[in-house]
């Protein structure tokens, strides 16, 4: 992947969403999306955001990598975390967590897991509609509760 490819996409973004398969396949160099996530990421000098049940996923799978136990990729995503200054968000208590379940029941035929419907309300509560994910069949028909498409980084 060149240095560069997704800039036009990147272009004056502040702020990104992060998604679960993003943050997988970056600390994954046999990951398939590895070289595209990591050019992308590296090229983005803005803030990215993502909530606490995408990081629960994320640690879900990079636990066990490819089907065998990792142990080092647990420590690899909380230093990734830690060291681009994420922000992670939690969205699990009072009415953001029934609205997340709204939404889950809303795209239940996408389907929506927990993860997704806690980064489109972040989308909404935070106005940002940039989304990383490798999830182009879900988030392509997402919509935040206003009725807001969001917008996905596309692979050059």
């Amino acid at each position: 992947m060149e240095p560069g490819a997704c800039g036009a996409q990147l272009a004056g973004l502040t702020s990104l969403l992060l998604d679960t398969g993003p943050l997988v396949a970056y600390l994954n160099s046999r990951d398939p999306a590895h070289g595209w996530i990591a050019a992308t990421l590296d090229e983005f000098s803005g803030q990215l955001h993502t909530t606490s049940a995408v990081i629960t996923e994320a640690m879900h799978f990079v636990t066990r990598g490819a089907g065998q136990r990792a142990p080092f990729g647990p420590a690899l995503l909380a230093e990734f975390v830690t060291a681009s200054s994420m922000r992670v968000h939690d969205l699990s208590h009072g009415a953001r967590l029934h609205q997340a379940v709204a939404l889950m029941q809303q795209y239940a035929d996408a389907p929506m897991d927990y993860a997704d419907a806690t980064l489109v309300l972040l989308a909404e509560h935070l106005k940002i509609p940039d989304v990383l994910t490798l999830d182009k069949r879900g988030f392509r028909f997402f919509r935040t509760r206003a009725g807001q498409p969001l917008q996905m980084i596309e692979r050059p």
